[in-house]
């Protein structure tokens, strides 16, 4: 899998750069050593071959029984999980009902092969009457606080996941899953050769000072060249819907890296985990991911209705 296209670029990337005294200073955290790093970002043959792995994982899952796609999906559902509750924990000392967060997460992905969003929404209520059943036990300091960031984790991680799933499990699921994934990645690629030749003008200073405008037009033309080849070679729509496809989830996979750059600043944070070498953990992948699943079931249910 792999995260929006300011990923591993200078001026486009939630990357360390060169700051005052010698410093480097992070788009998400605290000043950071600086290290005799490549332009290009971080440790880049690691981040390549991470990358590489994560895809064949997803091809082979996709192409041999599509339905395998929803194992991968269920157990980046428990990883994030985990690696966000101890970010929130790390960061501001909040601590939520993490055992039924696990729990409860996996019921929404497998409840929603199934039985759809019904049973995605099902399983999410529960999870959240369970967390309100598992805080009680410590008392009422912090209990909303505690309680709030429960929700947000339970909705931020297995719910946008669920819609992933439906994607996958309905008609042409392999062509819309690969239009997802093909669109997110040719916006990192895209945004990533844009960065690197000509980026210049920071988009959005104060929450991640490294993305930029020139980046995001390159993520921008890539996706939705990208968008009109799966459409119309994937899931056989007219290719300018598709255009249209690569658009919206070019900038919402931008959006969701900026909202997690917010998320980790407010923790005081640079990565929410180690798991990936050369990208952070694996909730710093899925940053742009999460809610582009949305964005791509209900983009791709309009344009090409399940049969």
């Amino acid at each position: 899998m792999t995260s929006s296209s300011d990923a591993a670029v200078p001026v486009t990337s939630d990357l360390p750069r060169s700051g005052p005294a010698g410093k480097a200073t992070s788009g998400d955290g605290p000043p950071v050593k600086t290290s005799k790093r490549s332009r290009l970002g971080r440790n880049l043959a690691a981040a390549i071959a991470v990358g590489v792995g994560l895809g064949a994982l997803i091809l082979v899952s996709l192409l041999i029984v599509s339905e395998g796609f929803v194992l991968v999906l269920a157990a980046v559902t428990a990883i994030g999980t985990w690696e966000l509750a101890g970010a929130l924990r790390r960061g501001a000392d909040i601590r939520v009902s993490l055992p039924v967060l696990l729990a409860g997460g996996q019921a929404v992905v497998w409840l929603s092969w199934p039985f759809g969003l019904r049973g995605a929404a099902i399983a999410l209520a529960a999870t959240v009457l369970g967390c309100l059943l598992w805080r009680m036990r410590e008392g009422a300091a912090h209990f909303v606080r505690d309680m709030s960031a429960s929700l947000f984790v339970a909705v931020y991680v297995p719910l946008l996941v669920a819609f992933a799933v439906q994607l996958t499990v309905v008609s042409q699921g392999v062509g819309r899953v690969l239009t997802f994934l093909l669109c997110v990645i040719a916006s990192d690629v895209g945004g990533y050769a844009a960065g690197v030749v000509a980026g210049r003008h920071p988009m959005a200073p104060t929450i991640s000072p490294k993305k930029s405008w020139e980046g995001f037009a390159g993520s921008l033309v890539a996706g939705m060249v990208a968008g009109s080849l799966c459409v119309a070679l994937l899931l056989d729509a007219s290719w300018y819907w598709g255009t249209l496809v690569g658009a919206l989830l070019v900038a919402t996979a931008t959006l969701g890296d900026l909202v997690e750059s917010l998320i980790k600043r407010d923790l005081g944070i640079k990565d929410m985990g180690t798991l990936l070498p050369g990208h952070g953990g694996l909730m710093d992948r899925l940053d742009s991911l999460l809610p582009t699943a949305f964005v791509a079931w209900a983009a791709l249910g309009i344009i090409v209705p399940v049969a």
